[in-house]
């Protein structure tokens, strides 16, 4: 760990050169990938860190998305707008991240777990485009926090009668207050239904790169942590998972339906992400081995997918400044590339082949049906509805009558199209590398 740690510190002095920046981080992001092959037992134990096949997919999710994260934003570096502390925050982001997911040590993964709150508070009070940004923050910090305090009282406690927080140690009787403190916290930044009121302010408000990372990585810390603690919880937890997969999938089908009541571009796309990830809860919530391999496997599945939707709004939001569905409509007729790229998408957001959401959610649909039969009913309506909100979105854009100031736009850069497809290409062809996820189950 202490190799990467050192490389982020070489990369402060270039923070006045963003191109120089941009290639460091892609090269960091590559070889990463390539050089650290997934393995099925616990490996790089160095005391407080250690490395598994989940922290490497999280790891390999948290630095591609910073990557084009950086990428998304070079309207920052062309206007000048405070580009010098935008790529500080990157790097911390990148030492926190990375930190949070190699942690052994349950007391110094809730610490990174909080600190990765801050770059991201930073970017939507710094680089947010409305007045309300202030308050999407106080929604992002305050839920947040007011979730994770009983979470550190928990850990206090698992110290006082255990006398370790290793994850792989920890063998706690537990009971109903220690079970809530470890698992709410994880079920707020996830985040689930009727607790997820700060997603859809935080997204709406943030910059580019603020919404993609809070798609793409941080809601995945959520299902990161309900993995590890996971280790310890299971026995106790099999009790009350029906309380949070009844909550989940009653909460994915009204949140589906009220995708169809938006207005706003990035507000749908980030409900499309809550009832993503409340599959995902239900996939960790059953404990089963295809539902925890599902569960991974469509977190990085929506961490590509949603990051890419909401650059490609981004796109459409530089030229024509609104993010309304009334008046962006028929830009087929002007970006019919960037149109090809909305439909490839949208329909892996509705889980078509061969994308990882697919295989995701086909694991996780055949672990909740041999869980309950019944539960078949929602996840119908869910995945019907999920193709409806997909095909409305990409439909109510692209066609219609075009505003007749939007003439002029320009079809899109080759930036613009590498950076979507740098989203595409990573979420439709690692379902050929299926099996680096399924060693370590």
């Amino acid at each position: 760990m202490m190799k990467y740690i050192v490389i982020i510190l070489f990369l402060i002095p270039l923070i006045n050169h963003w191109w120089l920046m941009l290639l460091c981080f892609m090269i960091i992001s590559f070889c990463f990938i390539n050089l650290n092959i997934p393995f099925n037992f616990i490996g790089k134990v160095s005391g407080l860190f250690s490395f598994d096949v989940i922290s490497y997919s999280m790891m390999s999710l948290s630095y591609l998305i910073l990557f084009l994260m950086i990428m998304a934003s070079t309207n920052i570096y062309k206007k000048n707008n405070n580009s010098l502390e935008f790529l500080f925050i990157m790097l911390m982001m990148m030492l926190l991240l990375m930190l949070a997911f190699s942690s052994d040590n349950l007391l110094l993964f809730f610490i990174f777990f909080e600190a990765s709150i801050l770059p991201t508070l930073f970017l939507i009070f710094g680089w947010g485009y409305q007045p309300d940004r202030l308050l999407a923050g106080y929604y992002l910090l305050f839920y947040t926090l007011f979730f994770s305090f009983p979470m550190l009282l928990g850990i206090f406690y698992i110290y006082n009668n255990v006398s370790t927080l290793y994850f792989w140690l920890i063998m706690s009787d537990m009971n109903i207050y220690l079970y809530l403190s470890m698992v709410l916290a994880f079920l707020v930044k996830m985040p689930m239904t009727f607790i997820h009121f700060w997603l859809p302010k935080a997204h709406v408000e943030a910059p580019i790169s603020g919404s993609m990372i809070l798609a793409g990585v941080l809601l995945k810390l959520g299902g990161y942590g309900l993995f590890r603690v996971g280790l310890f919880i299971s026995s106790y937890s099999l009790n009350f998972s029906y309380i949070w997969i009844s909550i989940s999938l009653y909460g994915a089908f009204l949140v589906s339906i009220l995708c169809l009541c938006q207005v706003d571009i990035k507000s749908m796309i980030a409900y499309s992400s809550v009832a993503h990830m409340s599959l995902v809860i239900c996939g960790i919530m059953i404990f089963n081995i295809y539902s925890f391999l599902g569960a991974l496997v469509l977190m990085i599945g929506h961490g590509f997918c949603s990051s890419g939707l909401f650059c490609l709004a981004n796109i459409i939001y530089e030229r024509t400044h609104s993010r309304s569905f009334i008046i962006n409509k028929g830009l087929i007729t002007v970006m019919p590339s960037i149109s090809m790229l909305w439909f490839l998408l949208c329909s892996c957001n509705m889980a078509a082949p061969p994308s990882l959401n697919l295989l995701g959610e086909i694991l996780i649909i055949n672990s909740l049906i041999s869980w309950n039969i019944y539960t078949f009913i929602f996840l119908m309506m869910i995945s019907f509805f999920s193709c409806c909100y997909s095909i409305y979105l990409f439909s109510y854009t692209q066609h219609g009558f075009m505003n007749s100031g939007f003439y002029a736009l320009s079809s899109g850069s080759l930036c613009e199209y590498m950076l979507v497809l740098l989203h595409w290409l990573p979420l439709n062809l690692l379902i050929l590398n299926f099996n680096s996820f399924m060693i370590y189950f």
